[in-house]
C-alpha cells in the first residue's frame, strides 16, 4: 500500500474523533474491610497485601489511590524525601490512603528504612527516573515483589540489571506503561499480529505535547525546605541545584531525566515496538532536534527525531515540546495533547490516540473496526503477585526494560551528534523516505513557530550500529560508556548480577 503523504497525514476532522472518545475511569477506592468481604464473596484471594508507596509528590498519588482500598491491599507505608508533603492541606498522601482505605500509613524519608520493615510485601516506585532502578532493585533484593514506574531506568544497563535481579530472585515486577492492560490496546494489537493489515513496515510514535520554558536560573539555587537533597540526588552526583523547581523539571535534565522521550513519550514507545511485534532492541538509532523556542535551564530537546531500524520494518518516534498541528492521517481529529502511536500495514492502518481506543482504516481512509476499554494495571500486577506467575503481568519488566532502552538509545544517538545548520539541500536521514518526510515536517513546525531556521542550529545525532544480544553498541566506546553512568559511593547500580 501507499504510505499516507505529508499533507494528508496533517489533514483533521471532527468525524472519527468522536468514534474514539473514550470514558473508561478507575472505579473509586472502597474501604479495606469492604473490599475485603467483596473479594471474599467474589472467590478473590482474601489474604492482605501491604503495599509502600515510594515518591509521592507526582504520579505517586496514583499509585496511593491505585492501592489503597482495592484488591485487598492497604498502604501501609508513605515514604518521600520530602517530608513537608505529609503535612500540606491538599492531596495529602496520608490522608488520601486513610479515606480509601480507613488505616493511616506511616511515614518515612528514607527507602532503606522502609525496606527493612519485613511486613511489607509490595514496594511501588514513583520517584525520580535516577532512583527507579536502585530502588526496584533493592526492594526486589529485600524480598519484596515491585510496580515501578516508566521509564523503569535511567540508562540501558539500568534496565537490564532489573531484569537479571527480578529473574533471580523470582520476584514479580511490573512496569507502569498502563496501556499495556487497556482491552481496547490489547485487542487492536493482536488484531495487527494476526496479519488483519498485513505486513506492518513502519510505526510512528507521537509526543505532541506543549512544554514551555522551566526558566533560567544565574546561579544555585536553595533547596526547598523539608527536602533531604542528598537523599533526593541518590545514585546522582550531589550538585547544586540549578533549575528554579526542584521537583518535576528534572525530566529536563540530563544528569535526572530523559527528556519528554523518557517521560510522555515511553508510553508511545512502548506501544510502538509492541504493534511491531520486536522483543529485543533495534539494529541500529539515529536522533536529530534541538531545544527550540526559549532558552532556560533545560537541557533535553524539546523537538526530536528518533528512527530505529530492525531490519523489516522501522519505528520513527517524535517529540513536540511547542503547540503542533494535529499529526494523524485518514482526517482524524483529536485534541490536544496529541500523543498516540500509528501502525502502517500493507492492507491497512492503526491509529491510537490515546491509552486505550483505536481505529482500523483502509488504505483509503474508510473505518473498518475499532477498538476501546481499559483495565486496572494495578490490579494486574496484584493478580500476579497472588499467582507468582510473571506471565500473568501484562506489562512484565522485560517489556519495560525493552522500551526504555528505546528511549536512552535516541538520546545516546541525540547527544553525540553534532550542531549542524538547517540546510534545504541537505536531509539528515538521506534516502530513508519516511524519515525524510518527517525531519521535513518538522522544519515546517519550526517554521511556523517562528523558529528562526536560518539563524538556528540542530543536533545531526551519530548513526549507532546495535548489537541486540549483547546490548551495546557496534565498534563505538564512546556511545558504550553512555549505556551506564558514574554512581555515588552507596548508590551504585551492580554493573552484573
Amino acid at each position: 500500500m501507499r504510505f499516507i503523504d505529508r499533507r494528508a497525514f496533517l489533514k483533521n476532522s471532527a468525524a472519527v474523533a468522536a468514534a474514539l472518545a473514550s470514558a473508561a475511569s478507575l472505579d473509586g477506592g472502597l474501604r479495606a474491610e469492604e473490599k475485603k468481604k467483596k473479594d471474599d464473596k467474589n472467590g478473590s484471594p482474601s489474604e492482605r497485601l501491604n503495599v509502600a508507596v515510594v515518591g509521592v509528590n507526582g504520579r505517586g498519588m496514583s499509585h496511593v489511590g491505585g492501592f489503597a482500598g482495592k484488591n485487598n491491599c492497604v498502604v501501609t507505608v508513605i515514604c518521600d524525601v520530602d517530608s513537608k508533603l505529609a503535612e500540606r492541606e491538599k492531596n495529602n498522601p496520608l490522608k488520601t490512603a486513610e479515606e480509601r482505605q480507613g488505616v493511616t500509613p506511616k511515614f518515612e524519608t528514607d527507602i532503606r528504612k522502609v525496606l527493612e520493615d519485613k511486613s511489607i510485601d509490595v514496594v511501588s516506585i514513583a520517584t525520580p527516573n535516577h532512583w527507579h532502578a536502585l530502588a526496584a532493585i533493592w526492594a526486589l533484593q529485600a524480598g519484596k515483589d515491585v510496580y515501578v514506574e516508566k521509564p523503569v531506568s535511567h540508562n540501558v544497563s539500568e534496565g537490564r540489571r532489573i531484569v537479571e535481579v527480578a529473574r533471580k530472585l523470582n520476584k514479580i515486577c511490573q512496569t507502569g506503561t498502563q496501556s499495556r492492560s487497556g482491552t481496547g490496546l490489547r485487542e487492536a494489537i493482536a488484531y495487527m499480529h494476526e496479519g488483519k493489515i498485513g505486513k506492518v513496515k513502519l510505526a510512528r510514535g507521537l509526543c505532541y505535547k506543549p512544554r514551555g520554558s522551566i526558566g533560567k536560573v544565574s546561579g544555585p539555587q536553595p533547596i526547598p525546605a523539608g527536602v533531604d537533597y542528598d537523599l533526593w540526588c541518590g545514585p546522582a552526583q550531589n550538585k547544586p541545584l540549578m533549575r528554579k523547581n526542584l521537583h518535576y523539571d528534572w525530566h529536563w535534565q540530563w544528569d535526572y531525566g530523559n527528556g519528554d522521550l523518557g517521560n510522555q513519550g515511553i508510553h508511545e514507545m512502548d506501544k510502538a515496538r509492541w504493534g511491531l511485534g520486536k522483543n529485543r532492541l533495534p539494529d541500529s538509532v539515529m536522533s536529530v532536534g534541538g531545544r527550540f523556542g526559549y532558552e532556560d535551564d533545560g537541557q533535553t530537546a524539546n523537538t526530536q527525531i528518533c528512527v530505529y531500524d530492525y531490519g523489516d520494518c522501522q519505528l520513527i518516534f517524535e517529540v513536540r515540546g511547542l503547540t503542533s498541528k494535529n499529526p494523524y492521517p485518514f482526517d482524524y481529529e483529536a485534541k490536544y495533547p496529541y500523543v498516540g502511536n500509528v501502525w502502517y500495514g500493507t492492507e491497512g492502518v492503526v491509529v491510537c490516540p490515546n491509552y486505550s481506543t483505536a481505529v482500523v482504516f483502509t488504505p483509503n481512509g474508510e473505518v473498518v473496526k475499532k477498538f476501546g476499554g481499559g483495565e486496572d494495571h494495578f490490579g494486574n500486577f496484584v493478580k500476579a503477585v497472588r499467582s507468582r506467575k510473571r506471565e500473568d503481568l501484562n506489562a512484565d519488566i522485560e517489556e519495560g526494560h525493552l522500551s526504555s532502552a528505546l528511549c536512552h538509545l535516541g538520546n545516546i544517538s541525540y547527544r553525540l551528534g553534532e550542531m549542524v545548520p538547517f540546510d534545504k539541500k541537505r536531509n539528515a536521514f538521506g534516502d530513508n523516505k519516511e524519515a525524510a518526510e518527517t525531519f521535513e515536517n518538522m522544519t515546517d513546525h519550526l517554521d511556523e513557530r517562528k523558529v528562526a531556521l536560518d539563524a538556528t542550529k540542530y543536533h545531526l545525532g551519530r548513526k549507532l550500529a546495535i548489537d541486540p544480544k549483547t546490548e551495546s553498541f557496534v565498534n563505538d566506546r564512546e556511545a558504550d560508556k553512555m549505556l551506564t553512568r558514574e554512581y555515588r559511593k552507596g548508590f551504585e547500580v551492580p554493573a552484573k548480577v
